[in-house]
């Protein structure tokens, strides 16, 4: 693939640009245009941004024109170095903008998730304020229950209470808990007692 047309002229046209030639820049488009579109479509997938990185690569080739000596590289790599320069920019750019925006959103997360956490924390302060209030035995067959991670019928068999009785107060004290929060019409097994 040719990228590079060929030029005949003894002034290279860098040289020419530096000079203020009005045609040295549309010989530059005509010669590098192929060069530096091929590097912009390497670096970038989107169309958008492959052109604004062509525009920016040609306004810094014409700025830096006059820096163009060649007895130390040939036009088309010092032309390269720009365009690799600018897409590098231009690649550390977007990197900091995403690893920015990845960091509002882990701390937006983080925020909502410690939000979360702290309700979470509350309700179970409320919940546990509400099951002490409780009637003894009432509060002793809930604790067993969450606490100590016993069945109905483990329950009953540890207090000797009747296994309708255990469930009853589970029920009933769950039932407290539910009305603290204003959710009267939960059921039981939205707390896993069904």
């Amino acid at each position: 693939m040719t990228f590079i047309k060929e030029h005949t002229e003894n002034t290279s046209i860098l040289q020419r640009i530096a000079k203020g030639d009005q045609t040295a820049v549309q010989d530059c488009l005509d010669q590098y245009g192929n060069l530096v579109w091929y590097l912009v479509k390497k670096f970038n997938g989107n169309a958008e941004d492959a052109e604004d990185a062509a525009q920016e690569i040609f306004i810094d080739i014409w700025r830096n024109a006059a820096r163009f000596d060649e007895a130390k590289a040939p036009e088309a790599a010092f032309i390269t170095m720009i365009a690799r320069r600018r897409l590098i920019d231009q690649l550390r750019k977007r990197k900091r903008q995403w690893q920015f925006q990845s960091l509002e959103e882990s701390s937006f997360a983080a925020h909502k998730n410690s939000d979360r956490q702290m309700q979470v924390a509350l309700d179970a302060q409320r919940a546990s304020r509400v099951i002490n209030g409780l009637r003894p035995e009432r509060k002793q067959v809930i604790n067993l229950s969450i606490f100590g991670g016993l069945s109905h019928l483990e329950i009953s068999e540890r207090t000797g209470m009747p296994l309708g009785t255990v469930k009853t107060h589970i029920r009933r004290g769950f039932q407290r808990v539910r009305k603290s929060f204003g959710a009267e019409s939960a059921s039981c097994s939205d707390f896993g007692l069904a």
